[in-house]
């Protein structure tokens, strides 16, 4: 089955398709060589307002200035950082991907010298998505992703994403999902991405609690650990989330809370996580070495079955 290339592909203009005629599943190629390295990832605890892209763009700045001020190559921000993750505005004030909210991050990776991959509310045509878009350090679009596993409550705002993608960088192969894209039942969606071969996931999310929910409490308990750590066993790969904090206001979860907690697992465990508290508006600096896949195509299955992480599906 041959490889097609989706309706973006204009926008990967230094980026080059590669097609796995076995597969049809496309993998970008950089002008970057694949290297094994260490990468030093910022994940951004960001306070998002709804429907108050400004300033929310303008902590998003901030957040780069300290992401380069301590040494980060990359900056991992939240899910829906311009309006917040359902709030009412989306359906008024999305914009096009590129467009001033893409182009604001845009000129921030190149002006700060980092590649940043950050969630966005994207308009396109009748349809409002929930994207990701990762940038390089030159302001260019490496890749961007719809979010796939939208939440019943939220599918009168979002459409659901039809694609998945992976792109060779310096640092290694990155895909890019989004929060409840990773819930233990929609694991497929992260297993399509490490079949393809992806070193780094990137998860911006939004992840929120009951505002009864204190911080002498586990927030999420294994929610979040245990699917990231499913993941990072089966492709030996490395899972970084940003989340957002805040109290969320308008839309269906007005009330609740975003008490970050973003962490990043390998699989031997978590890494590092951020604090836990709707205020931890912070930026928490982690070191990951992303390891060459060891193993490809049908050798996935086989070591899955072998190793008994499928177990129960």
């Amino acid at each position: 089955m041959r490889g097609v290339l989706g309706r973006d592909s204009q926008l990967y203009t230094n980026v080059h398709y590669s097609f796995c005629l076995s597969d049809g599943f496309p993998v970008k190629k950089s002008k970057s060589a694949m290297k094994e390295k260490n990468i030093t990832i910022g994940m951004g605890q960001l306070l998002v307002e709804g429907g108050e892209p400004d300033r929310n763009l303008e902590r998003a700045r901030q957040m780069a200035v300290n992401a380069q001020g301590q040494g980060c190559e990359m900056l991992l921000l939240p899910e829906c950082l311009d309006l917040a993750w359902t709030h009412p505005s989306c359906l008024d004030q999305a914009k096009p991907i590129p467009g001033p909210y893409s182009d604001c991050l845009a000129a921030l990776a190149k002006e700060h010298s980092l590649f940043i991959c950050c969630g966005l509310t994207e308009k396109d045509g009748k349809n409002i998505y929930n994207s990701a878009v990762l940038f390089d350090d030159q302001g260019e679009i490496l890749l961007k992703y719809r979010k796939i596993n939208v939440l019943d409550v939220a599918l009168p705002m979002y459409a659901v994403g039809d694609r998945l993608g992976v792109v060779d960088t310096k640092f290694g192969r990155i895909g890019i999902n989004i929060c409840s894209d990773n819930y233990e039942d929609a694991l497929d969606i992260g297993f399509v991405l490490g079949r393809m071969g992806a070193q780094l996931l990137l998860s911006p999310s939004s992840w929120t609690v009951d505002y009864s929910m204190t911080e002498t409490g586990s927030p999420y308990g294994e929610k979040w650990i245990k699917p990231y750590q499913i993941l990072a066993k089966a492709f030996d790969l490395v899972v970084v989330n940003a989340t957002s904090v805040g109290t969320i206001v308008g839309g269906p979860f007005e009330g609740k809370k975003m008490v970050g907690c973003s962490m990043a697992v390998s699989r031997n465990g978590v890494i590092k996580q951020g604090q836990y508290n709707e205020f931890a508006g912070e930026l928490t600096v982690v070191s990951v070495k992303l390891s060459e896949p060891p193993r490809k195509g049908s050798a996935i299955g086989a070591h899955l079955g072998r190793s008994g992480l499928l177990a129960g599906w």
